[in-house]
């Protein structure tokens, strides 16, 4: 069953359009990729999901709701969540408060209010630092729980980012580059972890990324994207020997 189903999306700016009538669809539980060369369109279509850019039209309709009608502060809400190709983590935190940010984006008050000790109850927010804390365990993060953001591994301050999308206990956890700036070894771990919070907390994937090896290994669908059009889309042997996705990257079908 489609949990996202995008049908005809378009974005222009001005005279340059971003994405061409794009229309694809995720499955619960699926993870699914964007793949295509730099400009395709890939990230323009994560921030329209996540309310930054209006389409010019189209329509993305997700569990079964109207996302385009969704305010881009509801977002989080309603089950999305999304990581950024920069890192967009607060560096003068702890690396729990920095986690403890998405667990209050679900929570009555939110992240100010329990700075200050205003309400909601104290309860609550023994409880989000209890499942704070959980995350960070599974992410082999506790020891690090009461360091600063700042200075630590670009590798460490990825999975920091990953744990607070998913403090949030989103439906949709949307990924964008989640595995670059990192090493090759990271980038296989990386993969695995991916799989695994997917099976744990019952999530749907959408990952826009460029390690293909990866994106192969993880991945059950495959869109394939060139200047904001879809060119292919399916299972990833299926894709891999797909004319028009060689032609892409290659400029070739030879």
């Amino acid at each position: 069953m489609a949990l996202l189903e995008v049908e005809d999306v378009t974005v222009r700016f001005g005279g340059l359009v971003g994405l061409d009538q794009l229309s694809f669809a995720v499955d619960e539980g699926e993870i699914c990729a964007l793949i295509g060369p730099n400009g395709a369109g890939k990230t323009t279509f994560f921030n329209v999901v996540s309310r930054i850019y209006p389409p010019t039209q189209g329509r993305i309709t997700f569990a079964g709701h109207d996302l385009l009608r969704t305010p881009g502060h509801r977002i989080t809400d309603i089950g999305v969540t999304r990581t950024f190709q920069n890192l967009a983590l607060f560096p003068g935190l702890s690396v729990l408060d920095n986690v403890m940010v998405g667990a209050h984006s679900r929570s009555r008050g939110g992240f100010l209010a329990s700075a200050v000790r205003l309400p909601p109850m104290p309860a609550q927010e023994r409880r989000l630092r209890a499942q704070a804390i959980a995350l960070l365990d599974l992410l082999d993060l506790a020891a690090l729980a009461d360091r600063p953001a700042a200075g630590l591994p670009y590798g460490t301050l990825k999975r920091i980012e990953l744990a607070r999308a998913i403090a949030a206990e989103p439906k949709l956890l949307m990924l964008d580059e989640p595995a670059s700036g990192l090493t090759h070894s990271e980038v296989a771990e990386l993969g695995e972890l991916i799989r695994r919070l997917r099976d744990r907390f019952e999530l749907t994937v959408v990952l826009v990324e460029h390690h293909m090896n990866m994106v192969m290994s993880i991945s059950e669908k495959i869109v394939v994207m060139d200047f904001g059009r879809k060119i292919a889309e399916g299972l990833p042997a299926e894709v891999a020997a797909d004319p028009a996705v060689i032609e892409a990257y290659l400029g070739t079908t030879s």
